[in-house]
């Protein structure tokens, strides 16, 4: 008889020692907490954050709760402060093209001083300006020049006119301008006046008036160009006091950004246009000032001066639209990014509504996170950043070519046909961390080539970490951290050690903690509260372990109503005695985030017909593909161990009663096999023991998963039915690392009520169902008596016998009918 092990309960939780913490309460312990459990993540980040070759952005790929966001941010901001501040950048209006407004760099801090001194500057234009040309000494030259093509055009004129008169005509204002008219004694005749000249008379006038019209619209014509020429000169004069009034205010501001050449070419633009647009500082607008002063935002001006936007000055051109200023900043910047759309990525360009259309100018250019990153870290959710659209290959755009371009989905759906802005796209030297899961990564990675160019680094972040003393006892710092950040009462050694033994639960390993602190902070605030709802100051045990019952409470009606299905007798479960065919497996149900056991009966069947196994599952396409592969596994082992002296002579049926979802996994095949055996060499099992397992040709027992539980789940069945004191769960001997049972079993397993075995073979877990060992064949191939093989190859025997019988009664059959 093979050795069976049944479990100590000692074996089946791992306990962690209040004793190991050295204080009373967590309260003594920094609030501080360093990265926990994520040694490969945390090196990634380091080397991916460190790194400044292109291509070297990072994405951390981990489940949710594992600590991502906070180590990474963590990490970015501590690289940040070593970093020196970026640039400033600022958008200025394009005098050669409005919509192509240019980009200014310089340096950190000084964008929002550069803004203020242009304010100044054109403040200090105006005033000189305004000033220069109300000076006397302006008016006196302006009034000189004036005075001499004044003076020019009325001689000319008066001899003009003088001439006009010697030949008895008169110069009059007619219906486009100034004529030459009949005239007498000075007087212009009248039409009738005129039609009663004799009519030679009246040609000598029109000959004399004609020679002379065109004489004045030669004068005209040179009065024009005496006007032209006299605006000119007044243009020059302009030019020449405001180019003095100005220049000393022009030499002061570009002294102070000398050292910027882009600065200074734009100051000179500026000086420039100032002086070719000097009459916008000669017009008095404290009027305008006034209504636009007195608008509410967003309000549409009146219409004044040929439709001038009123909510905009002229002076607005010579603004300076500051995108990024770091002014008193340390270190570079870290910008979590939480709504990635295009536009609160690359930047976008307002507009504003003005007598019913859509105006914008460089003024309303709006940054993005890529610049407000730029010369740091930019960290985005890569689920929020894929389901933006267009954000995700602007993203990579901005990376590929290493600068800024500002985009819009207006501008990619052609939502909005309106005016709209090109700027000038900006210097990008950022880097971006991308966090997602597994999933995520590895289906960018294998179908999108860009993604394996930009995203070279990852990190991987871990759900478990080792059980080593430096981790429980970086559990009750992080505990620590969680009761000083959110005002939590602390915890007594005791339950800081309940909260790891729940870690190691998590974690389904009881050599491994979990390192999805989500988890763990819910339980911490969860025993929290109990603990002041009891009117207690230090949260222990008890409360921890409150916390646990009532977070199951919670979430526990389906398994409560399954239990009562089985319990009436609904659902078909025996916890007691012994059945040839039939053994119980444990299936476990996950509903969202509680996970239990829910006991299954499983049957089979045998007889006469082609040999075979028969899933009835998956012929009814009931099961998955795993579950499949574990069929043809079972297959496989009954073949090898009865058809090596004759074949399968029997059909067999095997099937999960009362289940009506996919049957998924591998985790019933050595229930199923031992159903199999059962029904084949007509041998009953044990049904106050449930089942798990996988199995393989060899007839080796594998671990799987939801061991606790599964347990769990059979236990509460059997307490719920009635309790024999032998009901218990046959496991792979692979999984008792797995086991950490809740108290409600332990007590049981203790107090003899309840039992768990471990097998390692096909053979041990079938002596344990059966009391019959599964046998060996000897040299001559034959099993030993009173084991289950011997009892199936007897069978076999018998059936291979009857099917000879048949064949053979079928074949005289037809030979006499012939």
């Amino acid at each position: 008889m093979a050795s069976m092990h049944e479990l100590e309960v000692e074996e089946c939780r791992w306990r962690c020692d209040p004793a190991i913490f050295e204080f009373e309460t967590t309260a003594e312990l920094p609030d501080e907490v360093k990265p926990i459990g994520q040694p490969r993540a945390t090196h990634s980040l380091e080397f991916g954050a460190s790194i400044s070759s292109r291509g070297y952005n990072v994405f951390a790929l981990g489940t949710p709760g594992t600590g991502r966001r906070s180590i990474v941010l963590d990490t970015l901001k501590r690289h940040a402060r070593e970093m020196p501040v970026p640039p400033d950048w600022c958008y200025v209006h394009n005098f050669d093209d409005p919509r192509r407004p240019r980009a200014l760099k310089l340096p950190a801090g000084r964008a929002m001083q550069f803004r203020e001194d242009m304010k100044e500057l054109i403040e200090d234009i105006d005033r000189e300006i305004t000033r220069a040309f109300e000076s006397e000494e302006y008016q006196q030259r302006r009034e000189e020049v004036l005075s001499e093509y004044r003076n020019q055009r009325a001689a000319a004129l008066q001899q003009l006119e003088q001439e006009v008169q010697e030949r008895g005509l008169a110069i009059g204002r007619g219906p486009v301008g100034l004529i030459v008219a009949p005239a007498r004694d000075g007087e212009v005749l009248s039409p009738q006046e005129y039609q009663q000249l004799p009519q030679e008379e009246r040609e000598e006038i029109e000959r004399k008036r004609q020679e002379m019209q065109e004489k004045l619209e030669d004068a005209m014509r040179r009065g024009q160009q005496i006007e032209k020429e006299a605006r000119r000169k007044v243009a020059d004069l302009d030019r020449e006091v405001a180019t003095f009034a100005i220049g000393g205010t022009f030499d002061e501001i570009r002294g102070r950004y000398e050292d910027l050449e882009q600065v200074v070419e734009y100051l000179d633009q500026v000086n420039k246009d100032v002086l070719d647009n000097i009459d916008i500082f000669r017009v008095d607008r404290s009027e305008e000032e006034e209504m636009r002063r007195q608008m509410a935002p967003g309000q549409q001006a009146p219409a004044l001066m040929g439709m001038q936007d009123m909510t905009h000055s002229p002076y607005d051109r010579y603004s300076v639209n500051v995108l990024i200023g770091h002014e008193g900043d340390g270190g570079a910047p870290v910008i979590f990014e939480t709504n990635p759309t295009i536009e609160n990525l690359t930047g976008d360009v307002e507009h504003l509504s003005y007598m019913g259309a859509l105006l914008t100018d460089f003024t309303m250019i709006k940054e993005g996170a890529l610049h407000k990153a730029n010369g740091g870290y930019l960290v985005l959710e890569a689920v929020a950043l894929l389901q933006r659209p267009f954000a995700w290959e602007a993203l990579k755009r901005a990376l590929k070519e290493a600068q800024v371009r500002l985009e819009s989905v207006r501008e990619q759906f052609r939502l909005i046909s309106t005016v709209t802005l090109e700027p000038e796209p900006i210097e990008l030297d950022v880097k971006v961390v991308l966090i997602g899961t597994p999933t995520i990564y590895y289906l960018l990675y294998a179908h999108d080539e860009d993604f394996q160019k930009l995203f070279r680094v990852k990190a991987d972040f871990t759900m478990i970490m080792d059980r080593e003393d430096a981790a429980v006892q970086s559990y009750a710092h992080f505990i620590a951290a969680c009761c000083h950040d959110e005002d939590l009462p602390h915890f007594a050694p005791d339950g800081v050690a309940l909260v790891a033994e729940e870690g190691a639960r998590l974690a389904a390993d009881r050599d491994k903690l979990t390192v999805r602190f989500t988890d763990v902070a819910n339980l911490v605030r969860e025993a929290g509260y109990w603990c002041r709802k009891q009117g207690d100051n230090v949260v222990n045990a008890a409360h921890v372990r409150q916390a646990i019952e009532d977070d199951v409470w919670r979430s526990n009606r389906i398994e409560e109503r399954l239990l009562e299905m089985i319990q009436q007798g609904s659902l078909m479960v025996d916890v007691d005695g012994e059945v040839v065919g039939q053994v119980n497996g444990v299936a476990v149900l996950a509903l969202g985030d509680y996970a239990f056991g829910k006991p299954t009966r499983i049957t089979a069947r045998s007889f006469l017909g082609r040999p075979g196994v028969i899933n009835i599952d998956r012929e009814v396409e009931m099961a998955g593909p795993i579950h499949n592969k574990a069929t043809l596994i079972l297959a496989g082992y009954l073949s090898e161990q009865f058809a090596q002296q004759q074949p399968m002579s029997a059909a067999a049926t095997v099937a999960f009663e009362q289940v009506y979802e996919e049957v998924e996994g591998d985790s019933a095949a050595a229930a199923e096999l031992y159903a199999l055996l059962s029904t084949l060499g007509r041998i009953p099992l044990r049904q106050d023991l449930c089942v798990t397992g996988s199995v393989n040709q060899h007839g080796q027992v594998q671990p799987v998963g939801g061991i606790n539980e599964k347990i769990e789940g059979f236990f509460r069945t059997c307490k719920r039915i009635g309790i024999t004191g032998n009901q218990g769960a046959v496991i792979p001997a692979a999984n008792v690392r797995n086991l950490m049972l809740r108290e409600d079993v332990l007590a049981a397993i203790g107090a003899g009520e309840f039992h768990i075995y471990a097998v390692d073979t096909v053979n041990e877990a079938v002596e344990l169902l059966t009391g019959m060992p599964l046998g060996e064949r000897d040299e001559e191939g034959n099993f030993g008596e009173g084991s289950v093989s011997a009892a199936i190859q007897a069978r076999m025997s018998e059936m291979a016998e009857r099917q000879r019988h048949f064949r053979a009664g079928a074949e005289d059959a037809e030979a006499e009918s012939d």
